[in-house]
């Protein structure tokens, strides 16, 4: 939702404000495309980075906590049960969950238990990025469609109304599905949308080309 939203407001931004400079068509819609692109691919190189970072992080924790399985292994054990004890088994209870366990695959149960890293939860830097541009894209496309199918002369209001209505239908989604209040979510995503816009629209027009 966030990366929609983003998608959004800055093509829409964009749009407006080489709309409102008078510029032709044909430049506003390749404007237009030129940001979903840009905005798609720097989303998708931030967060691969940040995730190839927290991936690298995990690797490293894991090979830490491989050698000290090895060198370490009683010690280890007991380091697992302690976690157990304190999640509330009983000690007795604790060491047989942990002998077991440790027996059946050592470094899953620390990487889980110790380190907080699940193999299913495992930090995914490729597919990351390419949700991260996915939903970019799919909210950049709307006011790129507006775009294209709007006359020139009705164009930035066109953007501005549909994207605000393309903002406040997401801000009720991702409202409903955090348990957060519809209404008040939805005010704000579209308040601080239509603002962005239309502040971009007013530089376009205050700097842009005699009509």
């Amino acid at each position: 939702m966030l990366g929609a939203n983003d998608g959004i407001v800055s093509t829409a931004s964009l749009i407006a404000g080489v709309a409102a400079a008078h510029t032709d068509h044909a430049t506003i819609w390749v404007a237009g495309l030129a940001a979903l692109v840009a905005g798609a691919l720097s989303m998708a190189a931030g967060e691969y980075v940040s995730v190839r970072s927290q991936a690298d992080t995990e690797a490293a924790d894991l090979k830490m906590e491989l050698g000290s399985l090895s060198r370490n292994a009683q010690q280890e054990l007991d380091e697992l049960t302690g976690i157990y004890i304190e999640r509330g088994l009983a000690p007795g209870l604790a060491l047989q969950v942990a002998t077991a366990l440790t027996h059946h695959d050592a470094l899953d149960a620390h990487a889980r238990d110790e380190l907080g890293i699940s193999v299913d939860h495992r930090a995914r830097p490729v597919q990351a990025a390419m949700a991260s541009a996915v939903s970019f894209a799919s909210g950049a496309v709307l006011p790129l469609a507006i775009a294209l199918l709007t006359p020139q002369a009705h164009l930035v209001q066109a953007v501005l109304a549909g994207s605000v209505i393309c903002l406040g239908v997401l801000g009720a989604i991702a409202a409903r599905a955090g348990g957060a209040p519809v209404g008040r979510a939805v005010l704000r995503v579209m308040i601080l949308g239509a603002a962005a816009i239309a502040l971009t629209a007013g530089i376009g027009s205050l700097f842009g080309v005699p009509a």
